[in-house]
């Protein structure tokens, strides 16, 4: 137990005290995977939710990494049972994949055959789901895509989309700062966009938010 700026509580929800020296390292900790609620002057309030677990892992970030990070900013023992939770949440993320097979086109396939079989039997899932080809896959057709996507997420078992991404041609972009420089606002918000590796650049209008995305 450490004198962190966190506080975990059992109903989810991390109060982060902004005044500690640390509250800066433990916001960029706890960005990926809390959903920040409240933001007054000294104490911010983060809940944890399954969606904000299930895209942490979307974004390569797993159970174990989200566990150190509550217990190595905590102020106190964070609850065993929020930790267990959190493990349970985010295994659930990835059982089912979206795929593109050469010979069926859009699929999905179970990694976990019973949770397959769990959702073939929901009436508002089964209807988006075409002929089982093999034991742990049916086809999907390619406009109930996005719709398939929400169900699942509301059924408790988010899809990992892995259909019809192509890499793309790389093209050696780069800024040039002759006579010029980001304004100290704007070097923040790069620096928490690769923190997280990923993010929202959100600024007001006329703010500079297309040289935040060129930098």
């Amino acid at each position: 137990m450490t004198e962190g700026p966190l506080i975990v509580q059992s109903d989810k929800t991390l109060l982060l005290e902004i005044d500690h020296p640390l509250s800066g390292e433990a916001r960029q900790a706890i960005a990926p995977f809390a959903e920040l609620e409240r933001s007054p002057e000294h104490v911010h309030t983060y809940r944890l939710t399954p969606l904000g677990l299930w895209n942490a892992r979307a974004a390569g970030h797993d159970a174990e990494q989200v566990v150190d990070a509550l217990m190595r900013y905590s102020r106190y023992a964070v609850p065993h049972a929020l930790l267990i939770d959190v493990a349970e949440t985010m295994a659930c993320y990835g059982r089912l994949r979206l795929e593109t097979s050469p010979v069926h086109g859009l699929v999905l396939h179970a990694v976990d055959l019973a949770v397959l079989e769990e959702v073939l039997r929901q009436k508002k899932i089964a209807p988006m789901l075409g002929a089982r080809v093999e034991p742990a896959t049916v086809l999907v057709h390619p406009s109930e895509r996005g719709h398939l996507k929400q169900a699942l997420l509301k059924a408790g078992w988010p899809a990992e989309d892995l259909a019809g991404y192509v890499d793309g041609e790389a093209h050696a972009i780069t800024l040039h700062q002759d006579g010029w420089t980001l304004r100290p606002y704007q070097q923040q918000a790069v620096e928490g966009f690769w923190a997280g590796g990923s993010g929202v650049v959100v600024l007001p209008c006329g703010a500079g938010k297309t040289l935040v995305g060129a930098a």
